[in-house]
């Protein structure tokens, strides 16, 4: 289908992340010549955009919407959706109703090697992506024609503190100032008050988290012992909640400890890291060391409280997870993986079939040619440099997403065509 021209093209934003990046997105679409909607459904979405006159408020019930979606792409005569996530219910009929309609469908995400590129693609993410049905060999014929070298990763950290800064002013307006949406239902389980709390109380523990972080790596690397890492989820995410085959990480823990006391030698250690954003509402620590105890391990089980995961990966025998993006980490260094989710990473060229108490006896690694043809792929088509929270990440993201919104092609398809736009060198995103 030929891509109709900017000055025809309608775009409906729905829910994005959390901070101005869509509002900035928007802006360059309507200077590239498209007409731009927004789509609110509470407060928080409201304070972030700042082009009042191509804001739509939605004070309808969850069961309302799709009616209320149809008739604004028939109203708005709209070619083009605009999305962060895509299985929040909201999104999840948006995306259905616009695949029916022949819309296309741009679909934001965190990066799938986070935190120094975000996620864009075409249709639907994780589970949900193209590259749940691309074998490694499709990759290898796509990139054939290029000669472009695969940047490394910086060795700075990214933007989680205006991540949580933003996450928390965004449930700030929700709480209060969310009169004019009394039918806002949150996509997740926890009221909007218990999700502001929470947050907040992340922002002012930061400090004291991270010595106690710290300190309990440092523990772990000078201690001597092999260990293999329990790569923890949030809990609430969607990636989770949809492409999971567990309710909650407390029954991924309880698979773990039952394989890792069945399997790994009596010397061997298992580090349990949580998620960087964790904040506390599931009692993850008491719930591994209930599970230790259980199974004789309270000695070889040990718990670290987010942060970034180079330096306990650089001596772990072994990781697992459910479908972690810290997965890419973990295959990049050419670490054996387990996985139990739906992730874009579980081919068979890279994670452990195995069943656990033999992975964890002795696990089977990946092939490190193929991971990185795997990761080149990615890096020269849906991974994108920047970030949606820094100043300096919207600005380097910018510069190179709106053209491939605008593309006729999917990132995927203008790689194997030759038409995909030549890559940035990437540059530390503080």
């Amino acid at each position: 289908m030929q891509s109709p021209k900017p000055n025809s093209r309608v775009f409906l934003f729905l829910q994005g992340p959390h901070g101005p990046f869509f509002n900035a997105l928007g802006r360059m679409l309507r200077s590239a010549g498209c007409e731009v909607w927004r789509v609110g459904f509470n407060a928080g979405d409201r304070a972030f955009w700042f082009h009042p006159q191509s804001y739509l408020p939605y004070r309808g019930k969850v069961d309302e919407w799709r009616e209320t979606f149809l008739n604004l792409v028939e109203t708005r005569r709209v070619t083009d959706i605009v999305l962060y996530g895509d299985t929040r219910p909201v999104h999840a009929q948006a995306v259905e109703e616009a695949r029916r309609l022949g819309l296309r469908v741009h679909v934001f995400e965190e990066g799938y090697m986070r935190p120094y590129w975000v996620t864009y693609e075409r249709d639907g993410s994780n589970g949900n992506s193209r590259l749940m049905h691309m074998s490694i060999a499709d990759m290898q014929s796509a990139l054939a024609d290029s000669d472009v070298e695969a940047p490394l990763p910086p060795g700075h950290s990214g933007d989680m503190r205006q991540h949580v800064s933003y996450v928390a002013l965004y449930h700030w307006f929700v709480l209060f100032r969310n009169g004019d949406y009394r039918n806002f239902q949150p996509h997740r389980a926890l009221t909007v008050a218990k999700q502001f709390q929470l947050y907040l109380k992340r922002l002012v523990l930061m400090p004291a988290q991270a010595v106690d972080r710290v300190v309990s790596t440092w523990r772990i690397r000078n201690s001597g012992f092999p260990y293999h890492l329990a790569l923890l989820q949030l809990e609430h995410d969607s990636s989770f909640q949809t492409h999971s085959p567990f309710s909650s990480m407390t029954e991924f823990l309880a698979t773990i400890m039952e394989g890792f006391a069945a399997g790994a030698p009596q010397h061997h250690h298992l580090v349990v890291k949580a998620h960087p954003l964790e904040d506390g509402r599931v009692p993850i620590r008491q719930e591994m060391r209930r599970l230790a105890r259980q199974h004789g391990l309270s000695e070889r089980v040990h718990y670290v409280r987010g942060g970034k995961l180079a330096q306990l990966l650089n001596d772990a025998r072994s990781a697992v997870t459910v479908n972690s993006t810290a997965g890419h980490q973990v295959l990049w260094r050419g670490i054996p993986l387990k996985v139990f989710g739906k992730a874009v990473y579980d081919k068979p060229e890279f994670v452990s079939f195995q069943p656990l108490k033999e992975f964890f006896n002795g696990a089977s690694r990946p092939d490190n040619r193929a991971y990185r043809d795997y990761r080149r792929f990615l890096l020269e088509t849906s991974q994108l440099p920047g970030g949606f929270y820094s100043a300096r990440g919207r600005r380097q993201l910018l510069r190179q997403v709106v053209d491939m919104m605008l593309s006729d092609q999917d990132p995927y398809e203008a790689l194997k065509s030759g038409t995909a736009a030549p890559r940035q060198q990437l540059r530390v995103v503080n």
